[in-house]
Parts: C-alpha cells; sequence; structure tokens
C-alpha cells in the first residue's frame, strides 16, 4: 500500500481490506510500516515504545512469525506492530549490507512457516527505505488515490519509482490495483478525478471506490476499521465489495 502523497487513505485502506478478507476467511498478515503505527492502533495490537515488531524484523533479521500478533477482530487476521523505535531505522539502514532486501528475506520466510494468503504492508507517506523495503518485498503495489486535484501527481513519481526498483531490485514488482478513496459521486470534481483515473489506468482502477463518510473517519478514534465499527455504514460496505474484488481478481490470477 504505497502512495508518498500524505492524506489518500493508505492506512484506512490498509486495515479495512486486511480485516475484510480476513474475515471472508483468508489468512493475512498486516505489516505495520509506519513509525506512527496507525495500522497497530487501528487492528487492536499494541505499539507501545519498545514493543517487538517491524524494527527488529528489519534490523535484527528476527522472523516475522515471533513478532506478529494476532488482532482481535479477526483469528485470521494477525499484525507485524510498528513502535516508534522505527523511526530510526531509516538512518541505522543506511549503512547495513543487504539494506533492502531484510523485509523480502523474513516474508519470504514467513510464507513458507504460516501459509498466509495475503501480505499488506501499510507504508509511510515517504519514497525513503522503510517503504524501499516493502516495494522490495512485495510483488504488488494497491494505491489509494484521493479523489482530488493532483491525484495523478503523487502516481506518476510513485511510477518512476517502481520503474527504478524494477530495474534494480525487484523484477516481480508491479502497480496492480488503485482505489479511488474520498470520492463524492455529487461533486463534478471527483467525477472528473476518477475519469481521469480510469483513462491511465484503466485495468488496475477498481470499479467500487470508496466515498466520504462521517462513520470512516471515526472509526480510528475507536481503534478499530470502519468494517467492524459500523459493519453496515457505506463506508464498510464499500470497503467490503473492494476486498471481494480484490479477492475475485486474485482468484482468477
Amino acid at each position: 500500500m504505497a502512495n508518498q502523497k500524505g492524506g489518500v487513505g493508505k492506512t484506512t485502506t490498509t486495515v479495512n481490506i486486511a480485516t475484510a478478507l480476513a474475515l471472508g476467511g483468508l489468512n493475512v498478515l498486516v505489516v505495520d510500516n509506519d513509525p506512527q503505527g496507525n495500522a497497530s492502533t487501528a487492528l487492536g495490537v499494541d505499539h507501545s515504545p519498545g514493543t517487538k515488531g517491524t524494527y527488529e524484523v528489519l534490523m535484527d533479521r528476527v522472523g516475522i512469525i515471533e513478532y506478529a500478533q494476532p488482532s482481535p477482530h479477526s483469528p485470521n487476521l494477525h499484525v507485524l506492530p510498528a513502535a516508534i523505535d522505527l523511526s530510526a531505522a531509516e538512518l541505522e539502514l543506511v549503512n547495513e549490507r543487504g539494506r533492502e532486501h531484510r523485509m523480502r528475506d523474513a516474508i519470504i520466510t514467513y510464507i513458507e512457516e504460516s501459509g498466509v494468503d495475503y501480505v499488506f504492508f501499510d507504508c509511510p507517506p515517504s519514497l525513503g527505505l522503510l517503504t524501499l523495503n516493502a516495494l522490495v518485498a512485495a510483488t504488488e503495489i494497491l494505491v489509494p488515490i484521493q479523489a482530488e486535484y493532483y491525484a495523478l501527481e503523487g502516481v506518476t513519481q510513485l511510477m518512476r519509482t517502481i520503474n527504478r526498483v524494477k530495474g534494480n531490485l525487484n523484477d516481480d514488482l508491479e502497480l496492480s490495483t488503485i482505489l479511488l478513496t474520498m470520492f463524492d459521486s455529487r461533486t463534478n470534481l471527483s467525477r472528473e478525478v476518477a475519469d481521469e483515473v480510469r483513462k491511465h489506468f484503466s485495468e488496475q482502477t477498481l470499479n467500487n471506490e470508496i466515498p466520504r463518510s462521517v462513520k470512516i473517519a471515526e472509526a480510528p478514534s475507536f481503534g478499530l476499521p470502519v468494517i467492524t465499527y459500523q459493519p453496515k455504514s457505506i463506508g464498510a460496505l464499500a470497503y467490503q465489495a473492494a476486498a471481494e474484488e480484490i479477492a475475485n481478481r486474485g482468484a482468477e490470477d
């Protein structure tokens, strides 16, 4: 889950798609790759200072299975938490050998050990070493795009990064999915942005959009994804539909 533009709904999308897939019976891991730890909070997992998680996997090469915690929202959902310590990893990794491949090596082992169906990386809004580790470990990128002006600018920058990573570090990486967020069908702007995104990324863009929703905005203050906070709300139903679309695409592949 990547987009260096902030405020587009990366964490909200990560936790809700992951929860929906887990509630649908799939085994899901969320790697909280952002020192703010918002994904850990939303999925009900402790990430107070000193909590073991993503930092130890990157810096000490500890197995993910050691520190992945079950989320109370579903027995099929596990989270590798991010404590504030992770903010130091960006600097500490600079002089480490194989620094770009730390997460990839850990994920390969975890997949073998756990039989997980989906792994989601919730990335910070930057293109530093934390995001780079996720891009090297991943095979697909899901980009949430806010239905507002300048939406495509962030994607253009991200595409440059993807192409650099493909050429040097991870040939398997592809932009597979785009999800329009904060969509308001009543405004011309939202419709115009959606048309523009679909014109440039027709195959990648999901049919379902995520609407602007008070319930989606409220859910994090209760430490919950909207999927479990208000499962019948329009925001929860939209994320459920998007998750089903993603799962169906995966089944076709």
